[in-house]
């Protein structure tokens, strides 16, 4: 059995919470961007999970849209968003 490089870049090694040195993260706007869309989504399969729960009497379609739904929401948590580390402060703590 082949041992892993433990720095080799996977596909999407970019994303993720432990980002490789040779990989890049994502922009704040791309991924305001993320989270909009995310969110609509995952909201209106929300609401289409309550039709189906409520309206249709179909609960297994019902929860499969209301799981997918949250996993949809919850999908750009998985990124990382590059530029948004401190800046270094010229002439020490004080900045004097």
């Amino acid at each position: 059995m082949a041992e892993e490089k433990e720095d080799a870049v996977r596909f999407g090694g970019e994303f993720g919470p432990y980002r490789g040195e040779g990989t890049k993260g994502v922009g704040l706007s791309t991924f305001k961007t993320m989270v909009w869309i995310s969110n609509v989504g995952g909201l209106t399969l929300c609401a289409i999970a309550l039709e189906l729960f409520i309206v249709q009497q179909s609960f297994g379609w019902g929860l499969f849209c209301l799981i997918a739904g949250v996993v949809i929401a919850l999908f750009p948590s998985n990124y990382e968003i590059i530029g948004m580390e401190e800046a270094p402060v010229e002439g020490g703590e004080n900045g004097k």
